[in-house]
């Protein structure tokens, strides 16, 4: 473990982001913490984060700049506000899921601001973001991976680097395809208990059936359990999911890459969300399946 602490400045504190600046304050480091809705931010408080209004003066100094908001505009826009404020030779470590080609966008702006950057999504949900137990996907220098060892030890409980240019997106292509099966998987369970809802099937003996099996996994049984106890507390949330979807659907195809349970899978998560499930959790893309529900 190590005992360097960094000023981090922590920008995004929905779902994900909350989490991990509870761990970076935890870890013993300067935590300042915004949010566009400053409400989301200011539970922090109380875990030792000093809630900033706006994003310059969370990275005034800071050593360490951790992004984690919604997408490639979003992150775009907090950085070009944060921009007068930033400390030449600081780390960027790009958290959001923006996909491959906005991160390359994401990078030219680190450069024009001196900053030294990390392609760096991060694999899991509310509950590993939490305890600290993320699996970090970084691709960027070593010397900028080496300042950012310490915010990785507080947020994960492993880092896989994928590669040495956090330009080029790798890390983020990575991401794009791991959420591509989290994201199959997750619309899979919703249409699997709506069917057996449809066809008047228990589906304990669904999983009856199942049980053991190569086709039997955890994934499947966390989401269905959403289901089935009507509880869709997010963990990570339908219209998030949407997002993501749409990003690899259109990875996929500027790749010549036809994906075509990603662009029904977008259109599912359209459903949900536009039928006023966005907010909840994403097993609750169960609803497309029933009009008007």
């Amino acid at each position: 473990m190590s005992t360097q602490k960094l000023t981090v400045a922590v920008l995004g504190t929905g779902i994900m982001g909350a989490g991990m600046a509870r761990n970076l304050a935890a870890a013993g480091h300067d935590v300042r913490a915004w949010n566009r809705t400053i409400a989301r931010a200011q539970p922090l408080a109380a875990a030792g984060a000093q809630v900033t209004a706006d994003p310059a003066e969370a990275v005034r100094g800071a050593d360490v700049v951790l992004t984690m908001l919604l997408d490639g505009p979003a992150v775009l826009d907090v950085m070009r506000s944060a921009a007068p404020a930033l400390r030449q030779g600081a780390v960027w470590v790009q958290s959001s899921t923006v996909g491959p080609d906005a991160q390359g966008e994401l990078a030219a702006v680190a450069a024009a601001n001196g900053l030294l950057f990390l392609d760096a999504p991060v694999l899991g949900t509310k509950a590993p973001a939490e305890s600290g137990e993320l699996t970090v996907l970084v691709a960027g220098p070593a010397a900028a991976r080496a300042l950012a060892g310490p915010v990785f030890e507080a947020i994960g409980s492993r880092v896989l680097l994928v590669g040495d240019d956090g330009g080029s997106g790798a890390a983020s292509a990575l991401k794009l395809v791991l959420n591509s099966w989290v994201l199959a998987v997750t619309s899979a369970a919703g249409e699997v208990m709506a069917l057996a809802e449809g066809l008047g099937v228990d589906p304990d003996r669904f999983f009856e059936a199942i049980e053991g099996g190569p086709m039997d996994t955890p994934y499947l049984r966390l989401k269905a359990g959403a289901i089935r106890s009507g509880d869709y507390s997010p963990s990570f949330t339908v219209e998030g999911a949407w997002k993501d979807l749409r990003l690899i659907a259109d990875a996929g195809e500027r790749h010549g890459v036809r994906l075509d349970l990603a662009a029904a899978g977008a259109e599912r998560f359209r459903r949900a969300t536009e039928q006023g499930h966005g907010g909840k959790d994403m097993a609750a893309n169960y609803f497309a399946s029933f009009p008007g529900a």
